[in-house]
């Protein structure tokens, strides 16, 4: 039955809230191309069950992605994104089965520390030594299926591109397109394991408004304004929101 009210039983306050998260994460999608599922899962965990929200900005992404494929198409790398979907493909159920094994508590805890350490990552301005070959990319994106599980799969990868000499054009455009294959992927192994209801199909619906104004507006600002420095923003940005997620887990 298609719910009557608001999903997952949230109040008109918190839904004001969450539509705020979904438009600054959609804005953030739109400009750098990572940080979306992230930002909207810890920003969930201050106020509800963030894993309410892991399937909804799964299956909410891949719209997004239709809506930005024709400024995107011809600058993605599409043996980088193989080569990461080849290593999800083992990944993402591994994570599902690790995400459903955990209490609520510890898995936003866990997120919470992995959210910080991929911000130190990209912070650290780290660099991959050599060229990042075939069984990189496979390792990358099996990293990334685990962490997927938990919508937040696209940080190792904006850590792996971010240590590599790629073009703001092309890391925006093959990250966006990897993370909808990711998308493509989990999201069958969520609903097999019943963990997508009506209450999912109904909170993406009442998002999307929001988020193609996001990433309408963040596409824009791509076109004008520093990729490195809105990136720096998005981290700090992301790293807060862990930070206060993780002492919410532990209080």
């Amino acid at each position: 039955m298609w719910p009557a009210g608001l999903p997952y039983d949230l109040t008109p306050a918190t839904t004001a809230y969450m539509a705020v998260v979904l438009f600054g994460a959609a804005f953030v999608r739109g400009y750098s191309g990572f940080g979306f599922a992230a930002l909207v899962v810890t920003g969930a965990a201050l106020v509800t069950d963030p894993f309410h929200f892991v399937p909804v900005v799964l299956i909410v992404d891949i719209f997004l992605t239709i809506a930005q494929a024709r400024g995107i198409w011809a600058h993605i790398a599409w043996r980088r994104v193989a080569g990461l979907f080849g290593g999800a493909l083992l990944g993402v159920p591994l994570g599902l089965t690790i995400l459903m094994a955990a209490g609520l508590d510890l898995a936003r805890a866990v997120i919470s520390v992995f959210v910080l350490a991929m911000c130190a990552a990209l912070w650290s301005g780290w660099k991959w030594r050599g060229a990042a070959g075939t069984p990189a990319h496979l390792g990358a994106g099996f990293v990334s299926g685990i962490a997927n599980a938990a919508a937040v799969g696209g940080l190792p990868v904006a850590v792996f591109f971010a240590a590599q000499t790629i073009p703001a054009t092309v890391f925006r455009a093959t990250l966006i397109a990897y993370f909808t294959a990711l998308d493509l992927w989990t999201v069958p192994m969520m609903a097999a394991r019943g963990m997508i209801s009506a209450d999912t199909l109904w909170a993406s619906v009442m998002a999307m408004p929001v988020l193609l104004l996001g990433v309408w507006l963040g596409g824009r600002q791509f076109l004008s304004a520093n990729p490195s420095e809105f990136r720096r923003f998005a981290i700090l940005l992301l790293a807060g929101l862990a930070s206060l997620g993780l002492i919410k887990s532990v209080i």
